[in-house]
């Protein structure tokens, strides 16, 4: 099977058991909590995509990888664990701590998805060895990283009336 093949299906599959093991065990537990709490747990995952720096770190990555693909995937990351850092130091200014949770999900979730882009963009698949030790980030770790977002979403959404309501109360 060609290492490109071989990629993409691990890519694709390391959607398989964390959306299992996230709607077994992680979306049940989240909808249970108040939405403040659910949405730091989230932020306490993010938290750690300054780790992306690693894509840019010398002699951690091949010489051949993309330098469009690393430099966005490290610099999309770490904004995105900086914001998700920020929010959950911000949790006691509940206005700023619900405006950095939208900011880290929607900055990390576009980074995700232009990582991608940039990955078929720039053949990725084909370059995979590339990687290097950072193989494990796209295969085992985005995906998490991507259902998290969704659920932060959803979450936000299923919050957004009740929060429109309690205003029209006030």
């Amino acid at each position: 099977m060609p290492p490109a093949a071989i990629f993409n299906l691990q890519l694709a599959m390391g959607y398989v058991p964390w959306l299992l093991c996230f709607s077994a065990y992680g979306w049940p537990r989240l909808r249970a909590m108040a939405p403040l709490d659910a949405q730091r747990a989230i932020a306490a995952l993010h938290a750690f995509r300054f780790f992306g720096l690693v894509f840019i770190l010398p002699g951690v990555v091949g010489p051949s990888l993309p330098p469009t693909f690393a430099v966005w995937a490290a610099w999309g990351d770490f904004a995105a664990g900086l914001l998700a850092i920020a929010a959950m130091m911000a949790v006691r200014v509940r206005p700023l701590f619900w405006a950095l949770v939208v900011a880290f999900n929607v900055t990390g979730l576009l980074d995700i998805l232009i990582d991608y882009y940039n990955g078929v963009r720039l053949g990725l698949p084909a370059l995979s060895g590339q990687l290097a030790a950072t193989y494990v980030i796209p295969i085992i770790y985005v995906p998490i990283l991507t259902v998290t977002h969704v659920a932060a979403f959803m979450l936000l959404a299923r919050a957004a009336p009740k929060a429109a309501a309690s205003v029209a109360r006030a």
